[in-house]
């Protein structure tokens, strides 16, 4: 199973006469940054929470708001009066100098933190287990979506790779003929620059194998298909799949195509080359959306 590292989940839920949601956002980060946003009396909880969300949404840039909202008036609520005040005083102070209508200034001032404030100062533990079960559904949620955009990444990852596997399969036919141009390549020089008479064949045929030797394939072409392998087989493995192991399996498939390249001597192998490097680059595009 792959997860994708952006993802989405909110809930609600009612307990007593409040109103409980958790909303859960993530964007692509190497390490686990939780931002959590939450109701004054939950601060006692803070790394507890903090470190939930740690542990069950794995890697990610986390956004998670908690809102607790009272859906009929009570004395659990209240107005900070002052901080309405200053914050009043001061838009409509904005809002005459640049000549605009205070419009809904209260209605404004009232979604800024802080500004309903809850009298409770502790956290009662029937109010900690509903909003564990708010958590719960949230995450359940967040987890769906993930594993939705997951299955969509690995189906993409699958098929770059068979495309480096297909285009990897396409450099024998090449060999050959790369080989026997190297060879006349080589002679004609021989023959450019020194005289016939003096030209040792064997020294002249050993030289040429050794030459050849340096520029072979296939030890570059056997490790690549490994690689190539072993990458498919990790995507096939039960459980989670490791965003970071898929870049390490990566790094090795492009150390072998760029000395590929560097070895080709030839522009139909060059451009077979040039072909799976661009195939790596998006893997690699992709991998970084993966947990």
């Amino acid at each position: 199973m792959m997860l994708s590292m952006t993802g989405y989940g909110r809930a609600t839920k009612n307990f007593g006469e409040k109103s409980i949601t958790v909303e859960i956002r993530s964007l692509n980060s190497k390490y686990t940054d939780v931002r959590l946003k939450l109701p004054q009396n939950y601060k006692e909880r803070e790394h507890i929470l903090r470190k939930q969300f740690s542990d069950q949404l794995k890697r990610g840039k986390l956004d998670v708001s908690i809102e607790v909202n009272s859906m009929e008036a009570d004395s659990e609520y209240g107005l900070n009066h002052a901080l309405i005040k200053k914050y009043y005083q001061e838009l409509a102070q904005i809002s005459q100098e640049l000549d605009t209508s205070t419009g809904d200034l209260m209605a404004a001032i009232l979604r800024i933190p802080n500004v309903v404030v809850s009298a409770e100062g502790t956290l009662s533990e029937e109010e900690w287990n509903a909003l564990q079960s708010t958590i719960n559904e949230a995450s359940e949620k967040f987890n769906h979506f993930r594993t939705t955009e997951g299955a969509v990444l690995q189906n993409e990852l699958k098929e770059r790779v068979q495309n480096i596997q297909a285009e990897l399969d396409k450099v024998d036919p090449f060999e050959e003929e790369r080989i026997n141009n190297l060879r006349a390549r080589l002679k004609q020089r021989m023959d450019e620059f020194v005289n016939k008479e003096e030209v040792d064949e064997s020294r002249f045929e050993q030289e040429v194998l050794y030459y050849i030797e340096k520029i072979d394939l296939t030890e570059e072409k056997v490790r690549l298909a490994q690689h190539c392998k072993f990458f498919l087989e990790e995507m096939d493995k039960k459980g989670v799949i490791k965003g970071r192991k898929l870049g390490f399996i990566g790094q090795e498939i492009g150390r072998e195509i760029n000395t590929m390249g560097a070895k080709a001597y030839s522009h139909k192998i060059q451009r077979l080359v040039v072909n799976m490097k661009d195939e790596l680059e998006k893997i690699k595009e992709q991998i970084a959306n993966i947990v």
